[in-house]
């Protein structure tokens, strides 16, 4: 069918507030990547080849790497269509993560890392820099093609910023283009340098930001894209129909994780207990401290939405799809050799393929929850979101003309 082209009608025209989310994780941004390529060409099985992720959903959450693919998934190229198409995501990242983490060789790998740390990030971010100002250019917060929420954390101020599109139309400071904030959100302790831009509002005003990684804040975002359409619905915003601010029995939300290496032993404490500084920044050729407050923050968004959508009785309206069993080279955020690339991807088709899951507070890992599977499950999502559109469409006034 070609019958879908319009945008997405407001909410308050549907049955529906419609969430997607992605975890920051570096080059395992593959993972999602791997799943939002399915979701797509589900959608485009319903509606049409030119179907594209941001013609369904109310608002993209991204974090860190997850904050990149948002807006390549959200910013408008020549034609005020996605500038990027899911299935494009993989090839951005197989070509280009190399080059944003080169691997250098060294005869003593745990010396050179424990010198890089103590001299500054261990990667400059220039090419990444130049390659995300290269791919959004002047594209700013405000005109992406749906709402987007992508938060990072100012290291001045000490508390997070969101960038969301929401808030960008009351406060124009936050109208930033999009190249710097993917820049902000991604820039991880360690990994890569904080970043710093100003923003100047109509009148003038001059808004400085010092930015590190999103994912200090919320490695899972998803309760950030919520709250963000909360504050809509707390404000009477007339694209939002009537529901009580916490009903998140009406949301439809897809959250997808970057993976993570639960079925490692990772930390002990009678070995943490001798760390100092370096110990917690690079222990055993990793780097716990951040892999502990990312991992920590994304698992417990995921156990309240879980509990919440259970007590609301609306359970098959959540998804989270997210893989614990990571091990070795693909369990790291920067290893970004072709072969261990490869291997990402497979790890998200392989992911497909598995059940539905949720994290057990009790042990702390990500269990099946029924014998549906992933991929099921999107297919089912898809339909939902497919038809949520199509009615939408069809009570909106400008929906409906476009459509017909």
């Amino acid at each position: 069918m070609e019958g879908l082209k319009s945008p997405l009608q407001p909410p308050t025209y549907g049955n529906l507030i419609t969430v997607l989310s992605i975890d920051g994780g570096g080059i395992r941004g593959i993972i999602p990547g791997t799943i939002l390529e399915f979701l797509e060409s589900e959608l485009q099985k319903l509606d049409g080849k030119d179907a594209r992720l941001a013609d369904y959903f109310d608002v993209i959450a991204g974090t860190s790497t997850g904050g990149l693919v948002t807006a390549m998934l959200t910013a408008p190229n020549e034609k005020n269509r996605p500038l990027y198409a899911a299935k494009d995501i993989n090839a951005f990242y197989l070509e280009n993560c190399p080059k944003i983490f080169p691997q250098g060789w060294s005869p003593l790998p745990h010396v050179t890392k424990v010198t890089k740390a103590l001299q500054g990030p261990k990667y400059d971010g220039k090419y990444l820099h130049n390659l995300v100002k290269e791919k959004l250019g002047h594209t700013r917060l405000h005109e992406t093609l749906t709402n987007v929420a992508i938060p990072t954390f100012d290291i001045k101020t000490l508390q997070p910023t969101v960038f969301s599109t929401y808030e960008a139309a009351n406060h124009p400071s936050l109208d930033a283009l999009l190249s710097d904030i993917c820049i902000g959100t991604s820039a991880a302790p360690t990994y890569l340098p904080a970043h710093y831009f100003e923003t100047q509002d109509p009148t003038g005003k001059v808004r400085k930001f010092n930015l590190i990684d999103g994912g200090v804040a919320a490695n899972n975002p998803t309760l950030i894209a919520i709250g963000e359409v909360t504050k809509q619905i707390i404000r009477g915003s007339p694209d939002f129909f009537p529901i009580k601010p916490m009903d998140y029995g009406r949301f439809l939300v897809i959250s997808l994780g970057t993976g993570s290496s639960k079925a490692e032993e990772k930390y002990e404490a009678d070995e943490a207990a001798k760390w100092g500084v370096l110990g917690w920044l690079t222990s055993d050729g990793s780097t716990p401290l951040v892999n502990v407050f990312t991992q920590a923050s994304a698992d417990m968004v995921d156990f309240h939405l879980s509990v919440v959508f259970k007590a609301l009785k609306s359970e098959e309206r959540y998804l989270r799809i997210q893989d614990d069993t990571l091990t070795g080279a693909v369990s790291s955020v920067d290893i970004a050799t072709k072969e261990n690339l490869q291997d990402l991807v497979k790890v998200g088709e392989g992911l497909l393929r598995k059940p539905v899951s949720r994290v057990t507070m009790e042990t702390g890992k990500v269990e099946p929850a029924g014998h549906e599977t992933n991929e099921e499950a999107l297919i089912r999502f898809a339909k939902m979101l497919s038809m949520e559109k199509r009615i939408r469409d069809a009570r909106s006034p400008s929906g409906a003309a476009k459509t017909n």
